[in-house]
């Protein structure tokens, strides 16, 4: 957690104060009035950016946990954003850090629950998979045959799929295994028009 940077939107003075105060002192604070090189920078790394009543409306399709301090809290268009902690001024400093603290510890959870599959990002959290601004919702036992996937470079057998998946027994005779494969690709064709997402050959199924 020690690796989050913690970024200020337009708000010197917030800035000088709590580079003052140290209290952030493990964290590397930055302070921005360019929101373009924010982002860029952010890309480098875990961030939080700081934003300030009349310039939160500008973060919300940007994936950086943000903070928002305001004099209401009434702002319907930050709720598509679920890595969002609110302020309400006045505040004090000790719930200002339990708020960074709250974003850090949201971000690491969500981080953990997404895998990289080849050019898709699975979530396993939300039990969905996404790959340029598209997504799709999956049943669970769908996930966890991507996650095996996820874990191996080689070929899966199907009952090495029966197996993890479905607990079944090597010699189990039952086509579950083919049927989930062909709605699962009729799905991401569907969604993506990827048609040859899950392929097989001799040694097993491989995307």
């Amino acid at each position: 957690m020690d690796k989050f940077n913690i970024s200020i939107f337009e708000n010197k003075i917030f800035f000088q104060i709590v580079k003052e105060i140290k209290l952030f002192s493990k964290y590397q604070i930055n302070y921005y009035d360019d929101l373009n090189q924010c982002i860029k920078d952010s890309e480098k790394g875990n961030h939080i950016v700081i934003f300030f009543e009349g310039n939160p409306s500008k973060n919300n399709e940007y994936n950086f946990p943000s903070i928002i301090i305001s004099k209401s809290l009434k702002q319907s268009k930050l709720d598509s954003n679920n890595l969002n902690e609110r302020l309400k001024m006045p505040f004090s400093i000790l719930d200002f850090e339990k708020k960074i603290v709250s974003l850090i510890a949201k971000n690491k959870f969500k981080e953990n629950s997404l895998i990289n599959l080849r050019g898709y990002i699975i979530n396993k959290n939300e039990r969905k998979i996404k790959k340029d601004n598209l997504e799709l919702q999956l049943s669970e036992k769908e996930i966890d045959f991507l996650i095996l996937f996820s874990e191996t470079k080689s070929p899966i057998k199907k009952n090495f799929v029966l197996d993890k998946v479905w607990h079944y027994s090597e010699k189990t005779e039952t086509h579950t295994v083919e049927t989930h494969i062909h709605r699962l690709r009729k799905k991401i064709f569907s969604k993506f028009g990827d048609n040859n997402f899950i392929k097989n050959n001799n040694k097993g199924y491989y995307i």
